[in-house]
């Protein structure tokens, strides 16, 4: 094998991007296919452990493997502009069309990637380069809008705050000074250009254009090459291997495992699987030519969870594997569950006042769990269960399985012209504990649609309707479907600024149940052993969360530390270290009260070298605004390089 560190690859308007390379030693005069991986996140040292082992087994099967530094970016040259922007993609499409024209390439190439990697991977797969062969998405979206991190259901999500305070971390480094001798230079002008980007995407409320550039779910037909599409039922991302094998055109194949934000292969919710083994039959087939029988694989392959006693750090899930050969919506059989007076399945007339309790939400869990630490997965629903309004179902007569995305019909109505609702559908056990199955969430002045949001008329009653994420969840008999609403779901999204009354007076639950008949069972093999990247642990680290009440307020506040230790890396004496605290606060009584205070401290060294910095992001909520203020700092040595201010104020 032969590994570059630091291969050049120039685009059209000069700017030099890093990639590193590993390909088979023979590749000169025996040219292979070439496998992409195009991340913002620093392949010297952020993903440089987990990219070692992967692309070295792509590599020692016949393939060129490729890690590129985004523009701006690690070890590239230029300036980040924006997640996805338009930059980006073509950079995208020019760095395959560089791969297909080397001499140790065949002209073939696939992407791959996970979250902004199976993001971009789709969206340059959308511009059908001709060269682009396979794409493999994983953790992905089609929605930039309606299923990413910022915004759900037209609710700002909490972790649009995290996800900005986290990127604005990860980009303060330099290049790696034993790459780039300009490093400084480079540096300190990638932190005088940064994106304010927690203000920029607070601007765009709406499914406007600057969401709807970079959703393929605006034109599936415009991705040509075969999409392997896979994810977690544990992530945040999990619809959109359901929406790509019903709405592709081209050659999909859809998996969804019981996994949390990792590759299938690394995931810390167990049973992981064998992705380097299935990969592999993917890149064999479509870019070697050969029939490895991936094309009479089942269009969707899902794995359908057990019930268990809630556990946010569950480290296995049991349940069982099926397949389905066409659209996974021609699979099930709708069951509608009318609403009545706490009931669901037996429709009654009703009205049912809903007041927001803004102490709902502490058992959601984590948007995208990684396996950082404890407490990342939704805990027992009860204590949500009482703030909410809750219609519940007669014991099952025998188990099934709920297999897609459950919609939800209300007449609803509201005391004032913004409000929002959350709703829950949960397993209620024999053993008294309430798992959540599946969420939605809406914002009702979105009622009509994303475009644009329409105030609501007080004490008026309108039909809404929002689906659910997708399910894969076996119900035993005896057990009890709970359909909860709230109208405040606090830390996953930020609450209204006003007290919001709700009125309920009907509705319909629509659960798609697997139909036994078109399922079969399937299997996968569990991973295989990659060679790991040699590090020395310098210092450990740890993680903490934990719930506080102030007794005389009753304010409420979830801390939430990180420490990730310090490591060196014995191949290039990188030295690495990071830590991050958050701090989210919330007076009951008060729904502007909402705020947060992220912190994040990073450093990078070698030797005598060493430099860091230290971004702090705060937000709060008020009636009619959203205010946001980041102070990035930066450090070579003990001497302070860099020092900014931002600060916006946001109409919601």
């Amino acid at each position: 094998m032969i590994i570059h560190p630091d291969m050049a690859i120039t685009l059209p308007d000069g700017t030099r991007l890093s990639a590193r390379v590993w390909m088979p030693d023979n590749a000169e005069s025996e040219p292979v296919p070439a496998i992409l991986e195009y991340l913002p996140y620093r392949k010297s040292d952020g993903t440089a452990a987990r990219d070692h082992g992967m692309h070295l087994h792509f590599a020692r099967a016949g393939y060129a493997c490729l890690r590129v530094d985004r523009r701006g970016c690690g070890d590239s040259e230029g300036l980040f502009d924006d997640e996805y922007s338009e930059q980006e993609l073509q950079d995208g499409v020019d760095i395959i069309n560089w791969i297909a024209a080397q001499p140790w390439c065949t002209g073939k190439v696939g992407i791959q990637g996970i979250s902004w990697g199976g993001f971009n991977g789709l969206q340059i797969a959308a511009r059908a380069p001709e060269a682009l062969k396979a794409v493999i998405s994983i953790g992905t979206t089609v929605d930039r809008y309606h299923d990413d991190i910022h915004y759900k259901g037209g609710i700002q999500l909490s972790e649009n705050i995290g996800w900005a305070a986290t990127v604005s971390s990860w980009f303060s480094m330099p290049p790696d000074p034993a790459l780039r001798p300009d490093w400084r230079e480079m540096w300190l002008q990638r932190l005088e250009n940064a994106p304010f980007l927690a203000s920029r995407w607070m601007h765009h409320a709406d499914r406007d254009d600057y969401w709807k550039h970079g959703s393929v779910c605006e034109d599936y037909g415009a991705i040509k090459a075969p999409v392997l599409v896979m994810g977690g039922l544990h992530d945040g991302y999990r619809n959109a291997m359901a929406a790509l094998v019903g709405g592709m055109s081209a050659p999909v194949k859809g998996v969804a495992g019981p996994w949390n934000h990792k590759y299938p292969n690394i995931s810390t919710i167990e049973p992981s699987i064998d992705y380097l083994g299935k990969a592999l039959r993917w890149w064999d087939h479509w870019l070697k030519g050969v029939d490895t029988g991936v094309e009479a694989d089942p269009t969707y392959r899902t794995y359908v969870m057990d019930s268990i006693k809630p556990d946010p750090a569950l480290s296995f899930r049991p349940g069982r594997w099926f397949g389905l050969k066409g659209d996974p919506r021609d699979a099930v059989e709708i069951e509608e569950l009318g609403l009545g007076d706490g009931t669901l399945g037996h429709r009654a007339p009703f009205s049912a006042e809903l007041v927001t309790d803004l102490r709902c939400g502490r058992s959601c869990g984590e948007f995208f769990p990684f396996g950082f630490g404890p407490g990342e997965l939704p805990d027992d629903q009860n204590h949500d269960d009482r703030l909410s309004l809750c219609f519940e179902s007669e014991p099952t007569s025998n188990g099934r399985d709920l297999f897609g995305a459950p919609e939800l019909t209300l007449q609803v109505a509201a005391n004032g012209p913004r409000a929002q609702i959350a709703a829950r559908l949960c397993d209620v056990r024999p053993d008294g504990t309430s798992a959540l199955i599946t969420m939605g969430l809406l914002n009702l002045r979105h009622r009509n649609g994303f475009d644009a949001a329409e105030e609501l008329v007080a004490n008026t009653a309108y039909d809404v309707s929002l689906n659910l994420d997708q399910a894969s969840y076996h119900l035993p008999a005896g057990h009890r479907l709970r359909l909860a609403i709230s109208g405040s779901y606090w830390p996953f999204c930020w609450p209204e600024g006003q007290d919001v009354t709700l009125t309920i007076s009907g509705g319909t639950l629509s659960l798609p149940w697997l139909d036994p008949d078109k399922a079969v069972p399937v299997d996968f093999d569990p991973p295989v052993e990659m060679e790991e990247r040699a590090y020395q642990q310098l210092k450990t680290g740890n993680e903490r969360k934990e719930w506080r009440e102030d007794p005389a307020s009753g304010r409420q506040t979830l801390e939430i530390s990180g420490d990730h230790g310090r490591r060196l890396d014995t191949e290039t004496g990188l030295i690495t270290e990071s830590a991050v605290s958050e701090r989210w606060e919330i007076t009951p009584t008060d729904p502007a009260s909402a705020q947060v205070e992220i912190t994040w401290t990073r450093s990078l060294g070698r030797g005598d070298w060493e430099v860091s910095s230290k971004v702090v992001t705060r937000m709060r909520g008020e009636a009619d605004a959203f205010v946001v203020h980041q102070h990035v700092e930066a450090f070579e040595g003990t001497q302070k390089v860099f020092d900014r201010q931002y600060s916006d104020t946001i109409p919601r």
